[in-house]
């Protein structure tokens, strides 16, 4: 079993920055695949970002390439998310997830281990 814990959302201006921080506790983090993702309300939770398990490969969804940069450090049991020239759009709740596939994917189903969410608002 694997807790996530994500820190790090609020209150932003358009245009300004956050790093939100996922904690990991139980079995070996760098054992899976990381993904963020977000739900907006009345909307279908959206893939961000995954990181490979070493942390050598990224992939990012087209509305934040460029804008946002995935991290983690294995050691520290934490992932990260920086989030730089923020809009309205990207107004939502951010989730962590793990993945024990060997691969980065978009599906939110292969994640086996998700995080509470953290709130994250952008005012224009």
């Amino acid at each position: 079993q694997v807790q996530l814990v994500e820190s790090g959302g609020g209150l932003v201006q358009a245009g300004g920055s956050l790093r939100l921080s996922c904690a990991a506790s139980g079995r070996t983090f760098s054992s899976y695949v990381m993904g963020w993702f977000r739900q907006a309300p009345g909307k279908e939770r959206e893939f961000v970002a995954a990181i490979s398990r070493s942390g050598g490969s990224t992939l990012y969804a087209d509305s934040v390439k460029g804008r946002f940069a995935i991290s983690r450090d294995n050691a520290k049991n934490t992932g990260y998310l920086q989030m730089n020239s923020l809009n309205p759009e990207d107004t939502a709740v951010y989730h962590c997830a793990l993945h024990s596939s060997l691969y980065l994917t978009r599906n939110p189903t292969g994640y086996a281990y998700w995080g509470q969410g953290t709130q994250v608002t952008v005012s224009s």
